[in-house]
């Protein structure tokens, strides 16, 4: 085998290992929409909605900021 029949090897399972990973991400947020856990078109309205008084995507859980302030 040549170097450059082994790259055309490496190319293509490379490429199927690619697809086969932006395949699965894209079944995971189809799944976790459907099951209600995020609404990602929440997220994709927030590049419209860019302002700096908008109201937050989701609500803010008191615990996690107390957490990020005390350094936890």
């Amino acid at each position: 085998m040549e170097l450059k029949e082994i790259q055309g090897y490496l190319y293509f399972f490379f490429i199927l290992f690619l697809t086969a990973i932006l395949y699965g991400y894209i079944v995971h947020l189809y799944r976790s929409e459907k099951k209600g856990e995020r609404d990602y078109e929440k997220y994709g309205k927030m590049a419209l909605d860019d302002e700096l008084d908008s109201k937050p995507v989701e609500p803010l859980d008191e615990n996690d900021v107390n957490e990020k302030r005390s350094g936890k």
